[in-house]
């Protein structure tokens, strides 16, 4: 691990403050859960850490007007023992849990988790965030046997990683940002994108910017989520979905399905949802909708397992969500 300056601002303007002074060069800690093992591995090497775990504005949740608002450095075990969390948002509670590390839980935080950088080997090893070797992708003619099937038409192979993404997007949540020019709130959904070249970030957070809080519409909504994992020790899911149903009565007048782990972005599948629309649950109707959700995916040469898996994520989610699997 390189040198590096260390600072613990009290306040959020302070800490924007020293990300703008140092604009491409600071690092943001909170948990430190991704980012140290990062700096360990020389994979980024910045010049100045800033420790914001101190500045309280930026932790706890609150009621806020129509509003649930979750601060960023609020840990994933707050996260999961809050009563409004658990009662309206089961989902996100079984996202959380997914994270069977204790250590991680009580360490690691909301925003923390939305920023995490790819898991991606290549680019977990230097060979850069799309992994492009003499014009050639190391992914797509390499191991990818954990690689994106959905959203990997474009040099992007990575899938993202995030636990919390796929359930809060299914929720509607919204992020907040802020910056040395203001702040603005965007949809989580379009908070991340497809980097087209290895000068892109995955996410739309400029090098002067804070994610400070996630805001989620209190609105009653059925919703769960599902993973499908290799083992049930500390491990990335294979395959995750997130799902919302506004019920009316048995039938659903609308859905969102967002599946993780299998796209460079979480990926919002537009056409389970279609399925879903105006119709009865019932189980046949989760299976085509889990199969509607990986419409357009293209396995890689060691991945084809994930199309599968994804859909089985889906189709339970769903069944989760209406209270007919466990």
């Amino acid at each position: 691990m390189r040198a590096f300056s260390y600072a613990k601002p009290g306040t959020t303007g302070e800490a924007l403050k020293i990300l703008d002074q140092h604009r491409g060069q600071a690092a943001v800690l909170a948990g430190g859960t991704d980012l140290l093992s990062l700096m360990k591995d020389a994979v980024v090497s910045p010049a100045v850490v800033v420790n914001v775990k101190a500045i309280a504005e930026l932790s706890g949740i609150s009621r806020q007007g129509g509003q649930l608002r979750i601060g960023a450095t609020t840990t994933l075990t707050d996260l999961i023992e809050d009563s409004t969390v658990s009662s309206r948002y089961p989902s996100l509670v079984q996202a959380a849990e997914g994270i069977t590390s204790p250590q991680i839980r009580n360490m690691g935080t909301v925003g923390g988790d939305l920023c995490q950088r790819p898991r991606c080997w290549y680019f977990r090893r230097g060979f850069g965030l799309l992994a492009i070797q003499d014009g050639h992708s190391m992914v797509e003619d390499g191991d990818n046997r954990y690689h994106a099937i959905l959203g990997n038409a474009g040099p992007a192979r990575f899938v993202n990683p995030s636990s919390l993404a796929p359930a809060l997007i299914a929720l509607g949540a919204e992020v907040e940002i802020s910056g040395s020019s203001g702040s603005r709130s965007i949809p989580l959904a379009d908070f991340y994108r497809s980097p087209q070249s290895d000068g892109e970030k995955e996410y739309v957070l400029g090098e002067n910017e804070l994610l400070v809080a996630v805001r989620i519409p209190l609105r009653e909504s059925s919703n769960a989520a599902y993973e499908v994992r290799q083992r049930e020790a500390l491990d990335w899911p294979l395959a995750a979905a997130a799902v919302s149903l506004d019920m009316d009565g048995a039938t659903i007048r609308s859905a969102l399905v967002v599946l993780g782990h299998v796209a460079p972005v979480p990926w919002v599948a537009t056409g389970a949802a279609e399925v879903l629309r105006g119709r009865t649950l019932s189980a046949d109707l989760a299976r085509r909708a889990g199969e509607a959700a990986t419409s357009g995916a293209r396995a890689l040469s060691r991945n084809g397992y994930k199309i599968q898996l994804a859909r089985v994520a889906a189709t339970r989610a769903i069944l989760r969500a209406a209270g007919t699997e466990s």
